[in-house]
């Protein structure tokens, strides 16, 4: 059966690095919403030039702009076994948009799960302020919970690494709470529908990810 999955949390959950890992073991698709609405626009297609004129006016991309590029990925041949969504729905409007995606490029049937990622605030806090990344390679680290073997170097690729400006206490709080007020409204929406999984996501990267492992094959 087709496997569908999509990622809830609030900025630093670890939902990004659980979702690279479960698309290696699974070999899904990661489709990851921001780097797809860039490759669009970088490659000149008519969706990308239409995006590209919202986002150079400060605006947001229009709904139904960001649902047509989302359904012409998963509509891909790569798709068809299954896909790990990354980015989207961050509203009950997309959801909605998303369940009518699902149902026009469906030919079997096929399983729909949302994974919540449930952290302590203040471990959230940490993460951001100790939180580094890889200009280079884009490798996440952080200093407390997963650092890198060389201080302020990647292991990857040995590029410096760089604390990025908005990985603050103050702008932590302020992402929360568009977060809460915008996208937690998901975690009712997807509970109604009986398809919500929810994760303990305290602890280390192996500890959660097999929690992880145990959720999508229950």
């Amino acid at each position: 059966m087709k496997r569908e999955f999509i990622f809830l949390g609030p900025p630093a959950c670890g939902k990004g690095t659980q979702t690279s890992k479960l698309a290696e073991y699974l070999k899904f698709p990661h489709v990851d919403t921001g780097s797809l609405l860039r490759a669009e626009i970088s490659q000149g297609t008519h969706d990308g030039v239409v995006a590209k004129s919202f986002i150079d006016k400060g605006q947001l991309v229009p709904v139904d702009l960001v649902a047509a590029i989302i359904k012409n990925r998963l509509a891909q041949e790569d798709c068809k076994n299954g896909y790990i969504l990354d980015g989207y729905p961050r509203s009950t409007e997309q959801a909605d948009k998303l369940e009518d995606i699902n149902k026009s490029i469906d030919t079997e049937p096929a399983k729909f799960t949302a994974i919540y990622f449930d952290l302590d605030h203040d471990v959230l806090i940490s993460r951001i302020v100790n939180r580094r990344s890889c200009p280079v390679c884009g490798e996440i680290y952080n200093l407390k919970y997963h650092p890198p073997k060389v201080d302020g170097i990647c292991d990857k690729c040995g590029a410096k690494l760089i604390q990025r400006k908005d990985d603050n206490e103050e702008t932590a709080e302020a992402r929360f709470e568009t977060y809460f007020r915008e996208t937690a409204p998901l975690i009712d929406y997807y509970k109604n529908k009986n398809v919500l999984k929810t994760i303990d996501a305290n602890g280390s990267i192996s500890e959660v990810w097999e929690r992880l492992l145990k959720v999508i094959n229950d």
